[in-house]
């Protein structure tokens, strides 16, 4: 996508050059396009999705702008957010696995690690709720305390529900790429035996959005990222494959993958007629 105003409309802006518009950087701007606080369009020429000169002056005429912006996007790793929170890290951690924190993004360090990162704004709301005072302090729940030591740990779940809102929204309206947003969460294997059609296959790859992924393919950076955004667990399996049928059902109905045209028929050695064939028939008596 480009990132300079476009040539045919110069009332939209790219990517790039809306982030720089709105004070954002372009990781806090597309979080918050992700997030729904951003609205965009799409590029009538193909290159992607562009922001309007109108959205652009409705964001900017937002009070507090553009502090109240960027403190919406905001994110937090554990360290960061348990100081915020005033727990101990190793608190923040548990909740987290449990699943009552939950991952906007995620990124691999120099190590390979996973790092996770949390909106601020949602742990300052799950922190004021008198409800979660007891999660906070004190002994934590048997039922939480069971599940950690049973290995439990919902952040690569969480964050692939999430990430599937996010999906669904960039795809707007358009029934195929609603369709290839659900697809991009399942193993290729469960897409190939819902979808079963190789040409309704090949429409959705054309479709298909990016997911977070660091590494050359087939690198240990590359398949570990594969996995976080995978479905892996049945329940989550079926869910979106059953979603995925509902969405290609929509998809077919409103338009149909291309398909193939038809070999042509070799052609056909015609008889001869005329003198040419009667010398060639009476040469063969």
């Amino acid at each position: 996508m480009s990132g300079t105003l476009a040539k045919t409309d110069r009332s939209t802006f790219g990517p790039s050059r809306a982030a720089r518009e709105l004070n954002l950087k372009r990781s806090e701007f597309d979080l918050a396009v992700n997030l729904g606080l951003i609205r965009t369009a799409p590029d009538e020429g193909g290159g992607g999705r562009r922001v309007t000169r109108a959205e652009l002056d409705r964001l900017r005429a937002a009070d507090g702008f553009p502090d109240g912006l960027r403190g919406r996007v905001r994110t937090t790793g554990t360290q960061e957010g348990a100081a915020l929170m005033e727990i101990a890290p190793t608190r923040f951690t548990s909740l987290a696995r449990f699943g009552l924190l939950v991952p906007v993004s995620f990124y691999l360090n120099r190590y390979r690690a996973v790092v996770w990162l949390y909106l601020a704004e949602e742990l300052r709301q799950f922190t004021a709720e008198a409800n979660n005072a007891r999660l906070l302090s004190g002994r934590l729940p048997a039922e939480i305390r069971d599940g950690l030591n049973a290995g439990l740990d919902r952040r690569p779940r969480n964050w692939r529900g999430r990430h599937s809102g996010f999906l669904l929204r960039q795809a707007g309206d358009d029934p195929w790429a609603r369709a290839a947003a659900v697809a991009a969460l399942l193993d290729p294997v469960d897409v190939a035996e819902v979808v079963g059609d190789p040409d309704d296959l090949a429409r959705l790859d054309r479709f298909r959005p990016r997911l977070p992924g660091h590494g050359a393919p087939g690198s240990p950076a590359a398949e570990l990222a594969q996995r976080l955004t995978t479905a892996t667990d049945p329940d989550e399996v079926a869910w979106f494959r059953a979603d995925l049928a509902h969405t290609m059902e929509t998809a077919r109905g409103e338009c149909s993958a291309p398909r193939p045209l038809p070999e042509p028929a070799p052609p056909t050695q015609p008889s001869p007629t005329g003198l040419l064939g009667r010398l060639r028939r009476r040469g063969r008596r």
